[in-house]
């Protein structure tokens, strides 16, 4: 597995948590989810081009 794989995967993991769907993580708001899914995106991205 490569380096950028893992990352997403983890990624993924903590988008899972912060989910305001969660009972710890609905005062929260889409806030965390948010910047969580904005730097998956950029991974994926940085995936695509083979800079990661």
């Amino acid at each position: 597995m490569s380096l950028g794989t893992i990352l997403l995967v983890i990624l993924i993991l903590i988008l899972i948590g912060v989910f305001p769907t969660w009972p710890h993580s609905m005062a929260w708001g889409y806030y965390p989810s948010g910047g969580v899914g904005t730097i998956i995106i950029i991974v994926v991205v940085l995936m695509l081009i083979g800079r990661l």
